[in-house]
């Protein structure tokens, strides 16, 4: 009876599929592929099911794949506490997805199977380095139409962190920053070419900070001026130039101490920074006491600062498809391209993980999932 044994395999051909997964946190080596990953399921009418077609990698992989903020994101994860514990893994790594819509919930009326689209998936969900990846329907964009999926790959997670810190955090648009002076510091990583790209779309005056060896890459990309923080005092440096409008730091640690005097006093001008405390001081003090230490740190900051006339702000990747649709017509407009620095395929995944550990990349990693070699 073939007929009756063809209905029992087509769901069990589905049940697993090819994923990047780790069993425990620590260094490369706990990377492991594996062809018996669950196959996702949609629990919710707005997600929907994405075939991947290209991830790529971003520093938070690399601290997640270490355990960084290992008990805010479980607590995202199953805030009522109803699981048993040490139930995150296996854990998918991979935040970024270019590839096509297979299956949809039954609120989604945005998309349809077969459509192309990118997301930036949140943290407390599982990756994109798996053949198949579930996301909610406000998370998913169409991809702009003029990229590759290998390309597509590289935006949406930077794309959504520089969105937030500029746009949402900053209150910089379209509109109103035509002639503002921004300084962008760390800016030839993946948020940082972004950024430069963004802000200069909109008319800024844009100062890169990097290092030598990326100085073509940032007058390609637009900047105005770029500065080498590895020829001489950089501090010295960038006070010899004009006050800035807006300053975007990607590097945190000392540079705060002198970076908010670069900004132009009781104007309304803006410091925000990307390196913030919240996820490590949770793991290091627990869930209540994390979230009562940062909101104190960032607090006394924002109204010390306040008193000297700058504005201190922090910012951080927030998932949305509506931004990233923004963000497609932007790409689709010419505006802004990918920065890629490297393609891995699939099964060079422990290779891109460690790419991106030696660090100083110029734009993104990206991993090609489709063509398997």
């Amino acid at each position: 009876q073939p007929p009756v044994r063809g209905l029992r395999a087509s769901p069990r051909a589905r049940s697993a599929m090819p994923s990047w997964v780790i069993d425990r946190y620590g260094r490369n080596d706990v990377l492991r592929f594996t062809r018996d990953m669950v196959f996702p399921i949609i629990h919710f009418p707005n997600e929907v099911i994405i075939k991947v077609h290209a991830a790529s990698l971003n520093p938070i992989d690399l601290s997640m794949r270490s355990g960084y903020g290992a008990t805010a994101l479980n607590m995202k994860r199953d805030p009522l506490k109803l699981k048993s514990a040490d139930t995150e893994f296996p854990l998918t790594l991979g935040r970024d997805v270019s590839g096509v819509v297979m299956e949809c919930g039954l609120s989604v009326s945005y998309f349809k199977p077969g459509d192309e689209v990118w997301a930036a998936i949140p943290p407390w969900k599982q990756g994109t380095l798996s053949e198949f990846v579930v996301a909610s329907g406000n998370e998913v964009s169409f991809k702009p139409k003029c990229l590759s999926h290998t390309e597509a790959a590289s935006l949406p997670y930077v794309g959504l962190t520089a969105w937030s810190a500029v746009n949402q955090v900053g209150g910089l648009n379209r509109s109103n920053c035509s002639g503002k002076r921004v300084l962008i510091l760390g800016a030839s990583g993946g948020v940082g070419t972004f950024a430069v790209q963004l802000v200069k779309a909109w008319g800024a005056h844009v100062t890169a900070v990097c290092s030598h060896d990326a100085s073509t890459l940032m007058k390609k990309l637009g900047a105005d001026d770029v500065i080498d923080y590895k020829s001489g005092n950089l501090e010295e440096q960038l006070k010899t130039l004009p006050l800035f409008d807006f300053i975007l730091d990607n590097v945190g640690g000392s540079t705060e101490k002198w970076a908010l005097d670069l900004l132009k006093k009781w104007s309304g001008a803006t410091y925000v920074t990307l390196v913030t405390p919240f996820l490590i001081n949770m793991d290091k003090l627990g869930v209540a006491d994390g979230m009562l230490q940062t909101g104190v740190t960032v607090g006394s900051k924002t109204v010390k600062h306040l008193f000297r006339g700058v504005h201190y702000r922090w910012a951080f990747f927030v998932p949305s498809g509506p931004s990233l649709d923004e963000i497609a017509e932007l790409v689709d407009s010419g505006k802004i391209q990918p920065v890629i620095d490297q393609v891995f395929s699939f099964s060079e995944v422990p290779k891109a993980f460690l790419k991106l550990e030696g660090g100083h990349a110029r734009g993104k990693t990206v991993i090609d999932v489709i063509s398997k070699k």
